[in-house]
Parts: C-alpha cells; structure tokens; sequence
C-alpha cells in the first residue's frame, strides 16, 4: 500500500511540473496541433497548442511506478510490467502519428492501416507474454477464459484469445482516442477509470484465493501491484490535467490517447474484468458508438444521424459551451463508473 501511496505521489509531482516543461520545450519547436479545416469552427484558435503531452504522462507514470517499488524495496511484477510496456508501447505508435502530423502540418498522421499494425504488434507481444510467467500459485498475468468480473466459462485457447487481446487493444486505444477532442475531456474521463481500477485491485488483494479460498476470492497474479500502476497513471494524468483543463495550453495527441486505451485494456485483461470494462468505459464506448452509428448511417442512407461525429462534436455544433460538454461527459463517465463499480461489489455479496 506504501508503494501505490509513493508511486501515485512522484507521478504527480513529475507531471505536474513536467508538463510546463514540456510546453515550452514543444512550443519552442514549433509543436503545435494542426486543426482539421472542417471541425467545429471554435477549434480554430486552438492550431498550434503544443501537442504530444501524452509523453509527460508515459514518462510520470513510469518515473512514479518504479520509484514506489524502489522507496518501500518491493519487487515489481510482471503484471505491473506487462500493463506498462502496453501503455508505453502504444504510446510510441501514437508518438509516430503525432510527429508525422507535425513534421508534415497536416491533420493526418500515420495512414489507419499502419497505425492498425503497429496496435497489432504491441497487442500481439503483450497477449503472447501474458500467458506466461506463472506465479508459485500457477497463476499467469492473464488467462485464456474470458472475464467480465472473473474468469468464466471453458478456455478460448492462445489462438483465440490473442485475437480477443488484440480487438480489446486497438478498440480501448482508438476508442479513447476518439474522445479526445475537447480540452481535458479524454483525461479527466481516464481519470476516474483508472480510480476504478485503484479499487478493483485492492479490493482484489483484499480477497484473494491465494490468501484465503472463499466463494467470491479472485484468482488474479498480480492485483496490488495492478492497483500502482493504475494510481501511478491516475495521478499522473490528473498533474496533466491541470494543464490540459479548458482551455488547454498542452493537447495529450495520440500518444497520450492511444496510451491510455492501452493501459485501460492491460488493465482489464490482467485484472480479469474484461467486460466489465464496457460498463467503466461507458463514455468511452458511446463516443465510439456515435461514430460508427454515423458512418453506417451515412454510407446506408446518404443522412447523417448527428451534426458532427463524435458525439461532443455534435453538441458544440448545437451551441453547447466547450467547458459544459466537458463536465457533463465526466458527470456521464462517473455515473458509469458508479454503475461499474456497483455490479462488482454486488456480485462480491455472499448470497
């Protein structure tokens, strides 16, 4: 517990004074976002914000996470591993977008299919691994039965759960990605996630089968360290936040994005509430929805179902304040959470 407390603690500080820094070093090199010419006309004032934040929040999280383990002398784990080179894996496929958009002044970054590719990649590494390093216990960091707030049903194979991994990886990833297009709106959402996540870990560690066998104990490798990586990345996007709240003087680009997806699937997979992610990421998941609803939409009818897609587009578009899409998304995100939160202890309750 120490070691989450310490871990979340230098997270923070690094990002907080981090990210400042970075601002200037960015600016100074001319970092700043393109704005894509037919997006709300009100992001025009936004072009040349210095983007790729996402950097401060990898490098917090990693500084934070190994300085917890290093101050109370704990091992880390290969969970807590595997979760962080997902997130900084990612990060780094986002990082090559963000460039390419700066390098060349445009909107678009890497082309869709070798941004795809490189999701693969990471995710294919990390499902690989995952199903190795078995604890004294036999437990691996993740395992192939599907999981929604435990392992359930007969096992799917590596084959099958590699794909599963992967489909959870790009879709976590872009679906965050999605959502952050508003100042501080992707973060502040991941926030209270990862907080989620914070919980589910301790609570997790608190009952767990290698501890004490009762009816509703978990069977995960790895459920403390999980929970400092979760505070590690927690805090260190609340330290960003600070700087990335409306109106934002630092954009967390995709590799901020694509990290976060990433770090939520790691998550989810090693935690073994896979599905239950669905409920936690409840904003995450109607953003994505808004878009494919439009897509659809627009290639079967020739109509678009909402002005502008995603979904927060669509609401600026109605004339809604940026600043009051933003809150009344975190207010959606949390009653989600709560939902989330709520059905896992629910199930915990001996009948």
């Amino acid at each position: 517990m120490i070691a989450l407390l310490v871990s979340a603690a230098v997270s923070l500080v690094v990002a907080l004074l981090g990210t400042p820094v970075a601002i200037r070093v960015f600016s100074r090199h001319g970092y700043g976002q393109p704005i894509r010419e037919e997006g709300p006309a009100g992001h025009a004032n936004k072009r040349g914000t210095p983007t790729m934040g996402g950097t401060v929040m990898i490098v917090a999280t990693l500084v934070g996470y190994f300085a917890g383990h290093l101050a109370t002398g704990e091992s880390v784990s290969v969970s807590g591993l595997l979760v962080l080179f997902l997130m900084t894996g990612l990060g780094a496929v986002g990082f090559a977008d963000d460039f390419i958009k700066l390098y060349k002044q445009r909107s678009l970054g890497l082309r869709s299919g070798a941004k795809l590719t490189g999701q693969v990649v990471v995710g294919v590494v990390f499902a690989v691994l995952a199903l190795h390093f078995p604890d004294g216990y036999d437990l691996t960091p993740a395992s192939t039965h599907l999981s929604f707030l435990a392992d359930f049903g007969i096992s799917v194979g590596p084959v099958f759960f590699v794909a599963w991994v992967v489909a959870m990886v790009a879709g976590t990833s872009n679906a965050v990605n999605l959502t952050d297009g508003l100042d501080g709106l992707a973060t502040g959402a991941a926030i209270l996630v990862l907080a989620a996540y914070v919980i589910i870990g301790n609570w997790q560690l608190r009952n767990d089968c290698t501890l004490s066998l009762a009816p509703n104990c978990y069977d995960v490798r790895d459920p403390l360290d999980l929970a400092v990586v979760a505070a590690a990345l927690m805090a260190a996007c609340v330290g960003f936040l600070w700087w990335n709240a409306p109106p934002a003087r630092i954009f967390m680009g995709d590799t901020g994005s694509l990290a976060l997806g990433g770090a939520l699937a790691g998550l989810a997979i090693t935690t073994r509430t896979e599905l239950l992610l669905l409920l936690l990421g409840g904003l995450f998941v109607i953003v994505t929805l808004s878009v494919i609803i439009q897509v659809g939409s627009f290639k079967m009818t020739g109509k678009r179902v909402f002005r502008m897609a995603p979904l927060q587009h669509h609401f600026e578009l109605l004339g809604w304040a940026e600043t009051t899409i933003v809150v009344r998304f975190w207010v959606i995100s949390g009653m989600f959470i709560a939902l989330g939160l709520g059905v896992f202890y629910a199930a915990w309750i001996p009948k």
